[in-house]
């Protein structure tokens, strides 16, 4: 699974010769692992950045490779790792690049929102075409800096040097768990963007995988005897389901569970524990979906609140004709689905959410149908003597 290439930095090398020099372009780098952050830092307020967006902040085109490179080794910290909700394509002024040398021993860095697991990819892709010294000491450096935020548990927190909240929890939100072990995966599997990394980080990158993949196994929620997904976040220390932010409860989270089966499908060779895994899984999203419903955006009267802008609201909307869909976390013990508000009150319809957090969250969700699509072609491959489905 070329995971490396075709789901951070894809992109063709075409070379030519130009007089006596070799001239290079590079076309069609894929910089959607970055878009997470990059809404967060043109859509919503946070005075805690370092820069943010100028009105009209220019952009680097896909095909400038290197500068969009140079942008990510400006964010890198000393630590490794790197900060989250910038955009890696932006054009900087001087001022805003001044302000980011100033702070690179700030160590605010961060999984949350696909950043530095894709900073690492990326930079591998560089390398591999480039050869640019910079940018293979930079992915090291970030290479490193995951292997040292692992817990001896397996798992990864959201931030790293570990902080006094709910980011010390286990994280499988915005791909924290699995974006870490998709790279590691890559690095074991051959990819060779990573044809450069010593034996002995290797070696480390194996013990961690192993040590992840045991986590993953251990957190997989058992339900009233049944194995169903998994939680957004677990306690560091007993792994069991944590609250994360005041609105992120302790649940079945088909959201994020939906990346986790996708990674353990892509695994090669899946021991017997992965496959029930898997097939547990996807029996689940089978039995969770909603049918006969869709989510319809609004427009409504234009509100700002403290961290963002809103114009429009949210309605779930009976629609015969609509595909299955999914809410985003189910209750433990009932299985209903279940929302909530700032003020951490469980509620159990979308209507029942403050129109701040219903028009500003994502509380339903398409991803499992991704899992059961491919479903078949891989319980064909692998699980052959027993179809879910069925």
């Amino acid at each position: 699974m070329k995971t490396g290439i075709t789901l951070v930095c894809l992109f063709f090398l075409l070379a030519s010769h130009a007089q006596k020099n070799q001239h290079t372009e590079y076309k069609v780098i894929d910089t959607a692992s970055f878009q997470n952050s990059a809404h967060h830092w043109y859509d919503i307020f946070d005075d805690g950045n370092v820069v943010n967006a100028v009105p009209n902040q220019p952009k680097y085109k896909a095909t400038e490779l290197t500068n969009i490179a140079d942008n990510i080794l400006l964010y890198q910290k000393t630590n490794g790792g790197w900060p989250k909700n910038y955009d890696m394509r932006a054009i900087l002024t001087e001022e805003q690049k001044q302000k980011l040398l100033a702070v690179k021993n700030t160590t605010n860095t961060t999984f949350d929102n696909s950043t530095t697991h894709s900073h690492v990819a990326c930079l591998a892709n560089v390398y591999h075409v480039t050869k640019l010294e910079k940018y293979k000491t930079a992915c090291l450096a970030g290479i490193d800096f995951m292997l040292a935020s692992q817990y001896e548990n397996g798992g990864w927190p959201q931030y790293f040097p570990l902080e006094k909240n709910y980011s010390r929890d286990v994280t499988y939100n915005d791909d924290v768990m699995t974006g870490i072990m998709i790279v590691f995966m890559d690095v074991l599997n051959g990819e060779p963007q990573y044809s450069f990394i010593d034996a002995a980080r290797r070696e480390k990158i194996k013990a961690a995988f192993k040590n992840g993949m045991a986590c993953i196994m251990k957190m997989q929620l058992n339900d009233g005897g049944k194995l169903t997904a998994w939680c957004q976040q677990y306690d560091e220390v007993n792994l069991q389901p944590a609250w994360a932010r005041a609105y992120e409860m302790p649940s079945i989270c088909n959201n994020e569970s939906a990346g986790v089966v996708l990674f353990l499908m892509s695994i090669n060779k899946p021991s017997p524990e992965i496959i029930n895994s898997i097939q547990n899984a996807v029996r689940w999203f089978e039995d969770s979906k909603i049918h006969g419903i869709r989510v319809k955006t609004i427009a409504a009267e234009p509100i700002k609140y403290k961290f963002r802008f809103s114009k429009t609201d949210r309605v779930v909307v009976n629609d015969s004709l609509a595909p299955p869909i999914w809410t985003r976390y189910y209750e433990l013990g009932t299985r209903r689905p279940i929302f909530c508000n700032r003020d951490s009150k469980v509620v159990y319809s979308l209507a029942e959410v403050d129109r701040e957090r219903r028009d500003g969250y994502g509380w339903y969700t398409y991803a499992p149908q991704e899992v059961l699509n491919k479903y078949p072609e891989w319980q064909q491959q692998w699980a052959t003597g027993k179809n879910v489905l069925k």
